[in-house]
Parts: structure tokens; C-alpha cells; sequence
């Protein structure tokens, strides 16, 4: 089926720590549906980022909330896996990275996880809109993280087929949207004035993503700096008391208690430490109220787990551990110290000034985190707002994108692209260890620069000869940096993210390669500048690993 026979508009905001859909008919844009009725989570509009499998990781047994109750569903099987969370963070370049095990890959989990949203959404549409067919008639667009890398579309884009989203790999039913982008675009329908400059800061539970936007007067958006993102959401926090545990008790202790009870973990974290401690701290010092701890009562088994000098010390104070204002300010200030850095970053990288700052994300339940971004920005902001409710932002903004993909007008680059190209190595110019057997030189050629604003289908090209006489074919291996500028691909920060290959005649006809940006995903072309013809034959290889 083409494009233009899609009639519903599906919305993922796949997140790190939790998940939501949205859809709406393209002929009903109003008549949202978010998604509410998980299995075990009924009532809430996002479900953990959560999956459980059997002992060996080959099968999931349980996903989001009830992934993170542990029930055995076969006696047979020893039901010692743990349950896999925050996969996601593997598509960040991060020095350290959530535990997988090592029969399960990342991109598997992220493709499991997809299949089992797959499963409700195709379900609920079936039963809402009897009609559509799945998933030929559906548009999808899935929102990512600002700090991802060019290659990480294209794995999610392979997720997505093998869950089941698309009927084809290539599918054009399937669009990204950054989730500081979505979020901004849901902040549209709070924004009455027009040549408006707003900064929309997306604080969820794993991530915080931060984007500078102009509203222009025909409700079109234009982004103004290059987008940011760090993994510094609310899990942070809940991670900080876990290290302050650990001092009390020792991190040994805190580390058993993780792996032989990791249902009770988490109770204690969501019921006693969010509820109790997270949700209610606002950073007013005079209205605090010392909240104890009891592990006696609240967590017995965790006592279980102390020993050596801590238990004798714990022993001594009753097991109860005292949660004063000093002790969790320091749990919060670490993580919003960051979200304070990378708001103030945003601010400072533009010439225009900013008009209100959207705190949207489930971390801006945290009346602490409200109170720092109002002390830190009130006299540089005229107005900072929360948009309700927050936790969806993302969710309803990239369906707003998937409705009407032209209200982005513009895009900042977050990589400068380029191609490896080969010439002649010149004695006296060229180092002499780049020389290739064949008498060649291998470099950088940049096509795009970072920071670069384009329009939506911005083209940038160049025009290259093939190096050998007679030769059939050529290939243009694209590279990203984060770097203005680049020498050569095996720079530090280099990235390949693929290949084009074209087949040639033989002989040494210009060819115009060009690469077009505007969209989450670019596009590479080639075309014979002699006859004006697209290469038909042109083959594009990703890298994805």
C-alpha cells in the first residue's frame, strides 16, 4: 500500500525506564486514545521498559510491571534470570552499560520488548477501528532520544520490522521524531503567541533531553540550537539512595539483596523511597520531616544480607536508618546539577533570548526539581511552565508529528557527515604511512557540518570521479563526527554508518553524491551528472553493528 492510504497515526515513546502509544484516526486528529489498560498496570499511561525470560533468555515470559513481579510460570524451569531493564541506555556511547546477559543482545530486547507493544496496539486498533489493516494502513512514528547517533535509527528501524510494526524494512509508514522535539510540539497547544522562543526540557526517568525552539507565526517550528541529552533522568535518584544504602549497610550487602531479591528491591524503592521520599521532598528544609526507615518492618530481607561491623552498628540503632533533609538533597542534587547544566548550556548557545521553558517528563513531578530550574533561570526566563500532564508530552507530541510532519520547518545537525575518498598519494605532501600499496590516499570529504541548520529535504552534494580507469564500480563509505571537520575516517570519534554502492560503465563519468537531511533519517543519492539519471542500481549497506 502507499503512503497516502494510511489512516491511523500510532505514536511510540519507546523509554528507557518506561513506555507509552498513542493513536488517533488521521481523519479524527482530536480524538486521541493514550494508551492506559497494561497488563498489571491498569490505569497508567506508561508500562515499565521492563522484560522478564525464562532461565535461559531465549523466551519472554513477562513484560513491563509484571515483569518486575517474579512468578514462576513453569515448575520445570529454574526461573533464575533477572529481569532486563534499561536496555536502551546500549545505544548510547557510554563507558558503562546496564547489564545484559550474555545469551541476549540488546537489539533483541529492544525488539521483544517492541513486539509485545506490537501485540496491544495491533489488538486495540483491531478492536477500536475494525477496519484498518495492520499494519499497511498504520503510520508509526517512534521518538528518540536528542544524544542518539545517526546508525541508531536505523537499528530501531530493524526492530521495529522484526516486531511486526512494518510490512517492509524500508517502510516509508515508519518516521523518528527526537523526544525534546515531540515534546516541544505537544507545548504547542499551551502556546498562544507566536515568534515565541521556548526551550523544552524532557526529564524522564532515564534521560533528560533539552531542545531551543522558535515558534513561527504559521505554527510552523524552527529549532534553534543544536539538541542536547544526557542519561540523568529520575532513576538517578532512586540509584543515589540505593549508594546511600550501600553506606550503611555496605555495598555488598546492597548488591546481594539486588540479585536474590530483586522484587522486594524494587518494592522498596517504588513504595517506600518514591512514595515516601522522592515524590514529597521539595527542598524546603524547614518542612521536612525525618522519614525512618525500619528494614524490620519495611524489608526484612534485606537485614539478612548485612554483616561483619554494619550489622553489629545497624543492630545498635534498631535497624532503623534515617532519612534527613541533608541526606536527601544529596540524592537529588547530583542528577539536577546535571538538568541545570544542560538547560543552562541550551540558553547560552543562542543569540536569541527565550521567551518560557517547558519542564515536561515524569521527573517533573519533583516539585525539587521546579523549585532548582525557578532559582537557577527565573531572572534569564520570563516564564517556566509544566505543562499537564508531563509524563505524556512526548508520547501525544510525536503523534502530533505523525499527523502533520510539516509543522517541522527546520532542523540544527548534530553530526558532520562526510565520505572516504581516494587520491593520488604527492610525495612531500601526504604522509608517507597513508600511502596504499596502489599509490592512493584515503581521506575525509565533508558534505554537511555540524550545526548546520537545514530545511526539511536539504541536499548537500559533491561531485566525484572514479579513481581507476575501467572501473565498474564505486562505493561511498559515509562517515559521521561530532567534530566540525574531519582529515581522515579513522580519526578518533569517526564513525562509519554505511555504504552506497553504484555501478558504473567503465568510464570516468562525474558522479554527483548527495545527502539529504531534514528528517531523523538521511537519504544518499547518486546521480551520472553526464545524463542526469539516478543510479537505479545503487545499493545502500548500513552499519548497524
Amino acid at each position: 500500500m502507499a503512503l497516502q492510504d494510511v489512516r491511523v497515526v500510532v505514536a511510540i515513546d519507546f523509554g528507557t525506564t518506561n513506555s507509552a502509544f498513542a493513536f488517533a484516526h488521521k481523519d479524527r486528529p482530536k480524538e486521541i486514545v493514550t494508551f492506559n489498560s497494561w497488563p498489571g498496570n491498569y490505569g497508567n499511561f506508561k508500562n515499565p521498559t521492563v522484560l522478564k525470560y525464562c532461565s535461559r533468555y531465549k523466551e519472554v515470559i513477562d513484560w513491563g510491571k509484571e515483569a518486575l513481579v517474579q512468578i514462576p510460570h513453569d515448575e520445570s524451569d529454574n526461573d533464575d534470570s533477572k529481569p532486563i531493564e534499561e536496555f536502551k541506555l546500549h545505544l548510547y556511547e557510554l563507558d558503562v552499560k546496564p547489564w545484559l546477559p550474555p545469551q541476549l543482545t540488546y537489539n533483541k530486547a529492544i525488539q521483544d520488548y517492541l513486539t509485545k507493544m506490537r501485540e496491544l496496539i495491533q489488538d486495540k486498533i483491531q478492536k477500536d477501528l475494525p477496519t484498518i489493516k495492520f499494519p499497511d494502513q498504520i503510520k508509526i512514528v517512534l521518538t528518540i532520544p536528542a544524544e542518539w547517533p545517526p546508525r541508531t535509527t536505523d537499528i530501531m528501524r530493524e526492530c521495529a520490522f522484526k516486531a511486526g510494526l512494518l510490512s517492509n524494512l524500508r517502510s516509508k509508514n515508519l518516521e523518528f521524531t527526537t523526544e525534546p522535539e515531540a515534546a516541544a510540539l505537544h507545548c504547542l497547544t499551551v502556546v498562544d503567541d507566536h515568534d515565541m522562543k521556548t526551550e523544552v526540557a524532557d526529564c524522564g526517568g532515564g534521560t533528560v533531553d533539552i531542545t531551543m525552539r522558535k515558534l513561527l507565526p504559521n505554527n510552523e517550528l524552527d529549532e534553534i540550537t543544536e539538541r542536547t541529552g544526557y542519561p540523568c533522568g529520575s532513576t538517578f535518584v532512586d540509584k543515589e539512595f540505593l549508594r546511600f544504602l550501600g553506606e550503611k549497610l555496605s555495598f555488598q550487602a546492597v548488591e546481594k539483596f539486588k540479585n536474590n531479591h530483586y522484587e522486594k528491591m524494587q518494592c522498596l524503592i517504588q513504595e517506600f523511597f518514591c512514595e515516601k521520599v522522592k515524590y514529597r521532598f521539595n527542598g524546603e528544609k524547614n518542612k521536612w520531616r525525618v522519614v525512618k526507615l525500619d528494614l524490620q518492618r519495611e524489608c526484612p530481607d534485606l537485614i539478612e544480607c548485612v554483616e561483619g561491623r554494619k550489622r553489629s552498628e545497624m543492630e545498635d540503632d534498631g535497624w532503623i536508618i534515617k532519612l534527613d533533609f541533608n541526606a536527601v538533597k544529596d540524592m537529588f542534587d547530583p542528577v539536577i546539577n546535571k538538568i541545570l547544566e544542560l538547560i543552562s548550556e541550551q540558553l547560552n548557545s543562542s543569540q536569541e533570548k527565550c521567551s518560557v521553558i517547558f519542564l515536561v517528563g515524569g521527573f517533573c513531578k519533583s516539585d525539587y526539581l521546579y523549585r532548582r530550574v525557578q532559582e537557577n533561570f527565573r531572572f534569564q526566563v520570563p516564564k517556566i511552565v509544566i505543562p499537564q500532564p508531563p509524563d505524556i508530552a512526548v508520547v501525544r507530541g510525536g503523534l502530533a508529528y505523525g499527523i502533520n510532519d510539516q509543522i517541522i520547518k527546520t532542523r540544527v545537525l548534530k553530526w558532520t557527515f562526510g565520505v572516504e575518498v581516494a587520491h593520488e598519494w604527492i610525495e612531500g605532501k601526504d604522509k608517507r604511512k597513508r600511502r596504499t600499496p596502489e599509490g592512493l590516499v584515503y581521506t575525509f570529504e565533508k558534505l554537511a557540518q555540524r550545526g548546520t541548520k537545514v530545511d526539511v529535504n536539504k541536499k548537500f552534494s559533491k561531485t566525484f570521479y572514479p579513481v581507476r580507469p575501467k572501473q565498474v564500480t564505486i562505493a561511498f563509505k559515509i562517515f559521521t563526527t561530532k567534530d566540525l571537520d574531519g582529515k581522515f575516517c579513522d580519526d578518533p570519534g569517526m564513525k562509519h554508518v554505511g555504504t552506497m554502492k553504484v555501478s558504473i560503465d567503465g568510464t570516468n563519468c562525474p558522479i554527483e553524491f548527495s545527502l539529504t537531511f531534514g528528517r531523523m533519517e538521511f537519504t544518499a543519492t547518486a546521480v551520472n551528472e553526464k545524463t542526469k539519471q539516478v543510479y537505479p542500481d545503487a545499493t545502500f549497506e548500513l552499519e548497524v553493528s
